[in-house]
């Protein structure tokens, strides 16, 4: 018997092979987490309830797609279109400065892929900027249904054929820089130094820490006053529509870079990946988690991806313990447990894991401190 039930009990060394669901959790974990932080500082920590991070995603990824497919492989990936309208990349512009093999090489694709990244952002941000000028003097329930039609246009906008020799339509856009790509190799292939999970968390974290030092700001002060009360906010001399644009512009950036992020995680760019379930699923993460907190969003990204993906996984096919089988079990039953366990979340936590409150690293390793002196 208990040598069945091994079977629910990972092996610790197929977990830590590259291949294994744990580093796939982190890498889509580490992706998710950054959206989430992007749309708690509009809906948590501003008070704007939007509905429109999958475009905005959806804008980052294309972008970033665009830009870093080789000029020799555009033909090939636009193959039903005759080629790309757009014959820029960023890989080919550096492999001219720097050189394609060697240190230059790897310096060139780190370059490219850091400022694909920037681009991929900004051209988010710019898109939220046209629409927040008509869409931020909505409110409530009314900013939510516009914000999720401008995603639900744009996705199929970038599926339009006629633009197939930018967004190739309706088909994917592959052949970029993916997270893969920044593992070490030597000369017969083998790889030396895996860092496609490390490059994901990289970026990642830096992006979260700068979200952090806004939220800390004076901007980021103003930005909860008007989830307040706006009234109040408005009569201590705070431009709401400024302050509204501002949060608004700043999460759909982040919002583009998570975009870019999930390219490279998927290793394609394809509209119809970036849905309205999409959206649910980091609204679902950042309720979870509690509304105005970036470490509670962190913990239920990971959380939920990996019940999700991997932990409730087991569900999905037959079981047995000796003889007996496991009733119930079968495709699909993986989400109605999955469900069942985030309502009792919410019912029981219903401020979040976290409410609006942090973790305080500094004060967690003072105590730790504390309790090791007090034994010794």
């Amino acid at each position: 018997m208990l040598e069945n039930l091994s079977a629910f009990i990972p092996n610790l060394p197929q977990v830590f092979q590259p291949t294994s669901p744990l580093f796939t959790v982190l890498k889509k974990a580490a992706v998710y987490s950054l959206v989430a932080v992007s749309m708690n500082l509009l809906n948590g920590f501003t008070g704007l309830f939007s509905l429109g991070q999958a475009g905005f995603m959806l804008l980052g990824a294309y972008t970033y797609a665009i830009l870093m497919v080789p000029a020799s492989q555009k033909e090939q990936v636009y193959y039903l279109f005759g080629g790309c309208a757009f014959d820029f990349s960023l890989p080919d512009a550096f492999a001219a400065i720097f050189g394609e093999g060697g240190a230059g090489g790897a310096v060139g694709m780190i370059l490219s892929c850091l400022i694909a990244l920037i681009l991929a952002g900004c051209v988010a941000g710019f898109f939220a900027y046209l629409i927040g000028i008509p869409v931020l003097r909505l409110k409530s329930d009314y900013l939510a249904i516009a914000t999720l039609g401008f995603a639900e246009i744009l996705r199929a906008i970038f599926q339009w054929q006629k633009l197939g020799p930018v967004t190739n339509g309706a088909n994917m856009i592959k052949g970029f820089t993916t997270f893969s790509s920044f593992n070490i190799t030597n000369a017969s292939g083998a790889t030396l130094l895996r860092l496609s999970t490390f490059v994901p968390f990289l970026v990642s974290s830096v992006c979260i820490l700068l979200i952090v030092l806004l939220i800390n700001s004076s901007y980021g002060r103003a930005f909860k006053s008007i989830r307040d009360d706006e009234i109040a906010a408005e009569a201590m001399g705070i431009n709401l529509f400024k302050h509204k644009m501002m949060s608004f512009v700043i999460s759909s950036f982040f919002a583009g870079v998570g975009g870019a992020l999930f390219a490279m995680y998927v290793a394609n760019a394809q509209a119809k990946a970036f849905t309205s379930v999409m959206t649910y699923e980091i609204l679902l993460i950042v309720v979870i988690g509690g509304i105005g907190s970036v470490s509670g969003s962190v913990l239920a990204t990971f959380l939920y991806v990996a019940c999700s993906e991997w932990w409730l996984r087991f569900l999905d096919s037959e079981q047995y313990i000796g003889a007996f089988k496991v009733p119930l079990l079968r495709n699909g039953f993986r989400m109605v447990i999955f469900s069942i366990v985030i309502m009792v979340i919410v019912l029981f936590f219903s401020q979040g894991i976290m409410g609006d409150k942090e973790i305080n690293l500094g004060a967690l390793i003072g105590k730790i401190r504390a309790k090791r002196e007090r034994k010794q």
